[in-house]
């Protein structure tokens, strides 16, 4: 998005210098009308010309009001929130259960049945489709306590009245509200990305570093009570690694022996009686099966019944399995994490109506307070949270060099320091707007906001060099003409120069606001982003206006009235010095 934004607005500086001109010399031919001509410009001459001579006139106070607002705009700005990208709105859920580990394939089937069957119910959803388990790839990881249900929703013109996402959601989660089960909600591309780069699938998570697994999940737990407390928690679950349910065969080597029988023998038995064994596949046209045989459910699914599996012996004989090995249900790591050559445990958070920032600052406070980790255990946030940070560490330095940037082009044009400090003005000027209208419709701090700040930047400046160069005429002309002798005259000159900026100044800022209103008004997928990527330069744009208009002609008649009476004094001593 950024990367097209700033092709674009290379071939338009492009086309500006090479085909605008070609076109001016075509098309604008016959009589030109002066601008004082046109009623709507004498409109704004006549409202403008007394702000102007009032602005000069006081113009301390003017510039002391002028960073006043600055100032006030600081407290809205603190009271922002902050989250890395709001929603892209893909035009469907996906919702993602999790219960604890050791869940059977039957139980989790009834479970997605019972869930897709409560979804199916709201009048705003096309279809839903569940899924536990894995596919036959190392890529996806995920157990059978993990559900993935996609839930596919109509066009919003069919939705109730007055829904919202937001709404839909809240409401799916307070009806499938199950007994062990933590749900989370998210959107299917933004959750594979969260998961591949940080391994979160929700908004928030925890990640539990340490050498023992039976202390991390210790940790988790405690985890899990003191986030729960936090406003603003939908729903937290701390993983069980050690939840995992095994079965343990100890062969007894000296009764193996006794029947004249291998280890190997043994193991054949239990891995093709007891877990299956691929025998053949059938070929179904395109398509490959795996045929496996293995003992029926009711002989297996007890360690009582696998004593009395059969093993045969070189004589014919067959042996219980029960004479041969100890049958143990034991438990341990369901699934074993690692991060930078430690273990891990994760703490999985889905919260809702807050902002991330100040959720996770919320929820450190009161872990700091109310959680003790061991000797040698960490806690590190993430998910989203880690791309705010993320994201903050590179403005740090995105930013000020934007700004150097921007110095260096005005300095290599105007060659004076002070010109361009009093072009830069515009930039703090713009972000009264910015800041006030993001604040006023809801929005948090994230990277899209910052994208439009940044922009904003380079318009600002833009504009900020053509209001000084109109000033700037305006006190050349006068000079060359010998009128600017007196602070009256510099104020005249000054008065003349900004009076004529009022036309190109307003079409520039109606021709930006032309351009993005109508994103404000734009709803579907990534209209969320393009929102805060507007809304700053749009506050913006209008505050510069309307600064600019007022306080750059008093900053510019205090500079050049200083270096006036700096002259005036220097005459005045050579005049008197006798010859």
């Amino acid at each position: 998005m950024a990367f097209t934004k700033t092709f674009a607005m290379f071939f338009a500086a492009v086309l500006s210098i090479t085909l605008a001109p070609v076109l001016m010399v075509l098309l604008i031919r016959g009589r030109i009308r002066p601008e004082t001509h046109n009623p709507i410009n004498r409109l704004l001459i006549a409202l403008y010309t007394p702000v102007v001579k009032g602005v000069l006139r006081f113009r301390k106070t003017t510039i002391a009001l002028a960073f006043v607002a600055l100032i006030l705009t600081l407290p809205a700005y603190t009271r922002l929130g902050s989250e890395f990208m709001p929603p892209l709105n893909e035009g469907m859920i996906f919702y993602m259960p999790t219960t604890l580990p050791g869940i059977s394939v039957t139980q989790a089937s009834r479970l997605l049945q019972l869930q897709d069957r409560m979804l199916k119910t709201f009048p705003e959803v096309e279809w839903v489709f569940g899924k536990a388990g894995r596919a036959e790839t190392s890529t996806d990881p995920a157990p059978f306590s993990m559900g993935e249900t996609t839930v596919m929703l109509k066009p919003e013109s069919q939705w109730r009245a007055g829904m919202t996402w937001e709404k839909l959601v809240d409401e799916m989660d307070k009806k499938i509200r199950l007994p062990g089960v933590a749900n989370a909600w998210t959107m299917p591309i933004k959750n594979r990305i969260d998961m591949l780069s940080t391994g979160i699938r929700t908004p928030v998570g925890v990640k539990i570093f340490g050498p023992d697994l039976n202390k991390i999940e210790e940790v988790g737990r405690q985890l899990e009570k003191v986030l729960n407390s936090v406003p603003g928690t939908r729903s937290v679950f701390a993983e069980r690694v050690t939840g995992g349910y095994y079965l343990d065969f100890e062969l007894k080597r000296e009764e193996i022996a006794r029947y004249m029988l291998a280890i190997e023998d043994i193991q054949m038995v239990i891995e093709s009686a007891i877990g299956g064994e691929s025998i053949t596949t059938t070929v179904e046209g395109r398509e490959r099966y795996p045929v496996s045989v293995r003992y029926a459910r009711e002989l297996r699914d007890d360690p009582e019944k696998l004593k009395r599996v059969l093993i045969p012996t070189m004589n014919g004989a067959q042996v219980p399995l029960g004479q041969l090995a100890e049958i143990r249900l034991t438990s341990g790591p369901a699934m074993i994490r690692d991060e930078d050559g430690q273990l891990a445990g994760y703490v999985f958070v889905d919260m809702a109506g807050r902002d991330i920032g100040g959720y996770v600052e919320e929820a450190k406070k009161k872990v700091a307070e109310q959680v003790q980790l061991p000797t040698g255990y960490t806690l590190s946030w993430s998910g989203q949270y880690e791309y705010i940070q993320r994201a903050k560490e590179r403005l740090i330095y995105v930013v000020p060099l934007t700004l150097l940037i921007i110095f260096v082009l005005l300095y290599m044009n105007l060659q004076s320091v002070t010109k361009c400090g009093i072009v830069l003005l515009a930039i703090p000027f713009s972000m009264i707007g910015a800041i006030w209208l993001v604040y006023l419709l809801g929005y948090n701090m994230s990277v899209a906001v910052w994208v439009g700040i940044i922009a904003l930047a380079g318009v600002d400046a833009e504009t900020g060099v053509i209001m000084l160069l109109y000033l700037d005429q305006a006190f050349e002309k006068w000079r060359k003409e010998g009128r600017m002798r007196t602070v009256a005259d510099l104020r005249e000159a000054i008065s003349e120069g900004a009076v004529k900026r009022i036309r190109p100044k307003m079409m520039t800022v109606m021709a930006i606001l032309v351009g993005l209103l109508p994103i404000m008004w734009s709803h579907g997928a990534g209209a969320d982003v393009m929102k805060r990527i507007a809304a700053p330069m749009i506050g913006g744009v209008i505050s510069s206006f309307l600064l600019e208009l007022i306080v750059y002609p008093a900053i510019y008649e205090v500079w050049r009235g200083w270096e006036l009476r700096k002259l005036v004094r220097r005459t005045s001593q050579t005049d008197a010095i006798p010859t």
